[in-house]
């Protein structure tokens, strides 16, 4: 089970972020992540240096993600045993957490959840004191929910 809303947000080496923040769980070989890629995209768009991405695979594999997917948000490396991952409980990739400006997490989001990403972009969008972004909607062809 993935870490608890107001559960305390522990570091993760490289990808530590002061004030609020997203960290988004994936691994580049995941389907459900592939798919996910460009909303997260438009979540890092909306929300400039303040998505984190925590890749369950080795840099180059992440850089080249990234390049493929056009993401510009910075990613860290989660290697075997992935100590990050299981530091916060990942069991489904992709999985993505807010982090409050206190350092505690404000939500989460496993798998691919349409209205969950949209439901963290505005608990991010209220932490930063921004208009909130809808990330996803049905005209943009995606599934409401895809496990990861």
């Amino acid at each position: 089970m993935a870490i608890a809303i107001g559960a305390e947000a522990l570091a993760v080496e490289g990808a530590s972020q002061s004030g609020p923040h997203g960290l988004f769980f994936y691994k580049v070989t995941c389907p459900t992540c592939q798919m996910a890629a460009e909303p997260m995209g438009r979540f890092e768009e909306a929300y400039p240096g303040r998505v984190v991405g925590v890749g369950q695979d080795p840099e180059d594999e992440l850089d080249a993600f990234s390049a493929t997917y056009g993401l510009t948000f910075a990613s860290r490396s989660d290697p075997p045993p992935y100590e990050a991952s299981n530091a916060y409980g990942i069991e489904h990739v992709p999985t993505l957490v807010i982090v409050d400006e206190d350092g505690r997490v404000a939500d989460v989001v496993e798998s691919w959840d349409r209205d969950g990403v949209n439901r963290a972009s505005a608990i991010l969008a209220e932490l930063l004191g921004a208009p909130p972004v809808a990330i996803s909607d049905p005209s943009d062809g995606l599934p409401a929910f895809r496990p990861g």
